[in-house]
């Protein structure tokens, strides 16, 4: 299951949000109160992290090699 971040809104100009992370299914509504304090909060949206190999792939190790 994936960790989302939610961050609480500030009601007062100044105040700083407080994040925090909750597992949840990926088919479970967004939360629309912090379980905790039930304030009003938000989803953060972040960038995801992909995984990238360098080198030759997988397939083309099967591949037989020519003569040179």
């Amino acid at each position: 299951m994936p960790t989302y971040i939610y961050e609480t809104i500030p009601k007062k100009k100044g105040q700083k949000p407080r994040r925090f992370e909750v597992v949840q299914k990926m088919k479970d509504k967004p939360l629309k109160k912090c379980p905790e304090t039930g304030e009003a909060v938000q989803r953060v949206i972040t960038g995801g992290c992909g995984v990238v190999f360098h080198g030759p792939s997988i397939m083309s190790m099967n591949v037989p090699r020519g003569r040179k």
